[in-house]
């Protein structure tokens, strides 16, 4: 073979052979040449030898990693991780509090505009780059790689004080199995013959009363840890153990636990939804949901929160997502999986805030009924005292069987004969309007709202496993999601057994799990969840976004998807990328600042029944200066590997890793090498030129744009062209 071919000299060259992205993303299964009918001259009805025929090896498999069984078990996966306790408590939450119907038009809005698109975009490069999130950022542009290391912090940060909730589903699906619930009445305490009614819990209520002093057992404030609560730390150790199961054996496991973890909240909500709908007043809560308040729609604090949910709802920036379709084959449709599990999600949400609003609705026609029974009695009490005339009384109304519109009428009577002296009676309105109003947020929905509400269920014990299981299968999905994208981008960089790192990862976790345990742990899982995930994953998100979009380049990126897909993706996504998603992410990144600037951080606080305080309830307290130093530290621990990187990696400091690739490509690429050694020594034979070889490289169609036409063109190996081997660190040309 001439020694003056490039091949050759590639070959006896000492430098490390490295690809640019664009080579990684474009690849393509080995083609063989022999069989073509340019190859050695053969005539159109030659031929080949029969080795050249057979099929060559799957590049997918030969880089040893792991695969899922089946595409049924993906999809569960991806579903299962990105619909989680948000879809059931924070999506009907902020239903309720952001006009009902009218919020769903901006979430849908934005859910098409950002959500979709950056789902496709994680699905995309981590489907052909097979790598975690560490190693497909370094991949597309290593002065950026921090990008991978801030969602593997950001992912332990959410994955402590996650499953602390599974951990409190687990304590109250335990105590589920008792009649009455533990949380129907208030305790009752003997002093001597008589019984004392805890004035706690009669000031309050008994759900809020069990879950802030039975279950949490809770401080008056983050300066009292007051030391830990057994009882979640066993539960949490249960909910690690789960979670450290469920993972261990890596996706071949994981997948098969999907099956249950993911479908059989669908289950239960459909259940939910069925006995709702047959509860009086569930009418009343639904169609209070999709009520617009029309005039929501024009506050930009709607608009904010809408963008928030899409982007946490999907799990953006966590680096399961890319962690997930990083075991899928290269060929996978991935355009129809972010389509499908963003649907699926919507649905979801849609579908839990249907239950929610049906059993709120049933919820407030109980506490209406009761707050008419109890200001009936007042009445009653005022004629008997000579307070009020009977002659206000309307005669139609009977007051053993007082109805809402009974009481309202005469309310209204009373109003406006006794205006001068009305609010002394204490009268409440009893408007069904306003317990509907009533947000709860959070844990305050599941813990303290829905099992209010299944203590008027019949079999309310049954009803409330029910509940609490979904719980756990939520988050347990969820859970697997969060520790994969911690797992495989450390088992891409170190050859450790996934045994080892999970058990080790599940370990460490508890032990720091154990500050959400305290019994001020509470005030910490919330400090926490405002500021670990927050703004962190938005830096996250649109950093991975101009990295794509802007620095490797749109236009390029759309014909690597092509060439992945076999088809080209529409043009909406070209401009999703390159503009509308960035602008969109950069607006949520200023008004989350602002909203941090002009609230106040702080947390709500128990404050217990005390001589001087009459009431046991929540009340607003700012951050004492280290609880604030601390969680402002989240913020600048999750963001800080961005600057550390760019830094080092622009100085040269560390390695950018851009030379490691994955061991199907390098094969790959030395299998092409081959061929064309191969031909070259044939051409050489048979006195032909050897750059006349055809270029064992796919062929590039250059892609032009939204709109544009394809051009077909053969690129020699090692040849700098625009698709195949332009610098990465380069700006795309927009000619």
């Amino acid at each position: 073979m001439p020694k003056n071919t490039k091949v050759t000299q590639r070959e006896h060259s000492n430098e490390p052979v490295t690809e640019s992205v664009a080579d990684l993303l474009s690849l393509e299964h080995p083609m063989d040449y022999k069989s073509s009918q340019m190859s050695m001259g053969l005539s159109p009805g030659s031929t080949a030898p029969v080795k050249a025929l057979l099929p060559s090896p799957d590049p997918d498999a030969e880089d040893g990693r792991p695969a899922w069984n089946n595409k049924l078990e993906y999809i569960l996966a991806q579903v299962g991780f990105s619909v989680g306790l948000g879809n059931v408590w924070r999506f009907p939450y902020l239903c309720q509090k952001n006009g009902g119907g009218a919020y769903l038009v901006p979430y849908l809005i934005l859910l098409i505009l950002i959500g979709i698109p950056l789902f496709f975009l994680e699905l995309a490069v981590g489907q052909r780059i097979r790598r975690g999130s560490i190693g497909v950022w370094n991949y597309v542009y290593p002065r950026l790689g921090g990008i991978g290391v801030s969602s593997l912090m950001v992912c332990g940060f959410v994955g402590l004080y996650y499953n602390v909730i599974i951990g409190w589903s687990i304590f109250y699906f335990f105590q589920s199995f008792q009649y009455p619930l533990p949380w129907a009445e208030c305790p009752i305490h003997r002093n001597g013959t008589q019984a004392v009614v805890e004035p706690e819990c009669e000031k309050s209520s008994a759900t809020t009363y069990f879950w802030y002093r039975q279950a949490l057992n809770i401080t008056s404030s983050i300066d009292d840890t007051g030391g830990l609560n057994w009882k979640m730390t066993l539960s949490l150790l249960v909910a690690w153990i789960m979670v450290c199961l469920a993972v261990i054996k890596g996706i071949q496991s994981s997948g098969k636990v999907m099956y249950f973890s993911s479908l059989f909240p669908y289950v239960v909500l459909f259940c939910f939804l069925v006995r709702g709908l047959m509860l009086k007043g569930a009418v009343d809560g639904i169609a209070h949901m999709f009520t617009p308040k029309l005039e929501k729609m024009l506050e930009p604090q709607v608009w904010r929160e809408a963008a928030t949910q899409v982007f946490f709802a999907l799990g953006l920036g966590f680096g399961g997502v890319i962690a997930f379709s990083s075991y899928n084959k290269r060929d996978n449709n991935c355009h129809f999986d972010a389509a499908l599990v963003s649907i699926i999600n919507f649905l979801t949400s849609i579908l839990a805030t249907l239950v929610v609003f049906a059993v709120l609705g049933f919820k407030a026609n109980v506490m209406n009924e009761k707050c008419v029974v109890e200001n009936a009695e007042k009445i009653l009490g005022y004629l008997n005292t000579g307070v009020l005339s009977r002659e206000l009384i309307p005669p139609h109304i009977n007051f053993s069987h007082l109805s809402s519109q009974d009481y309202a009428e005469m309310y209204a009577v009373i109003k406006t004969v006794k205006e001068e002296n009305f609010a002394q009676l204490g009268l409440d309105p009893c408007i069904l309007e306003d317990e509907l109003n009533k947000a709860v947020q959070g844990t305050g929905l599941a813990f303290i709202a829905f099992t209010e509400a299944m203590t008027h269920f019949p079999a309310s014990p049954f009803w409330s496993v029910m509940f609490f299981f979904m719980l756990i299968n939520l988050g347990l999905g969820s859970m697997i999601g969060t520790m994969t994208g911690i797992t495989t981008p450390i088992l891409d960089a170190f050859k450790i057994r996934k045994e080892i790192l999970c058990v080790v990862c599940c370990i460490i976790a508890f032990l720091l799990g154990l500050l959400f345990v305290l019994r001020s742990g509470n005030y910490f899982v919330a400090m926490f969840d405002d500021y670990s995930a927050g703004l962190p994953l938005i830096v996250v998100v649109i950093l991975e976004n101009i990295s794509v979009a802007w620095i490797y380049g749109t236009k390029r990126f759309m014909q690597d998807l092509e060439d992945m897909l076999g088809f080209r993706p529409y043009s909406f996504y070209f401009y999703m990328w390159k503009f509308v998603s960035p602008a969109v992410l950069v607006l949520l990144i200023c008004a989350t600042v602002i909203e941090m600037a002009i609230s106040p951080a702080g947390y709500n606080a128990w404050k217990h029944l005390t001589k001087s305080s009459l009431l046991g309830s929540d009340r607003f307290q700012s951050y004492p200066p280290w609880a604030l130093a601390m969680a402002y530290a989240l913020i600048v621990v999750a963001m800080l590997p961005l600057p550390i990187v760019f830094i080092a990696r622009h100085f040269s400091l560390i390695s950018d890793g851009s030379n490691k690739l994955s061991v199907s490509y390098r094969k790959g690429m030395m299998k092409d090498i081959s061929n064309l050694e191969e031909q070259d020594e044939q051409r050489f034979i048979l006195s032909k030129n050897p750059s006349e070889a055809p270029s064992p490289m796919p062929a590039h169609r250059a892609y032009l744009g939204p709109g544009g036409t394809q051009e077909m063109t053969n690129t020699n190996y090692g040849t700098s062209t625009k698709t195949g081997y332009q610098n990465i660190g380069s700006p795309e040309s927009e000619l």
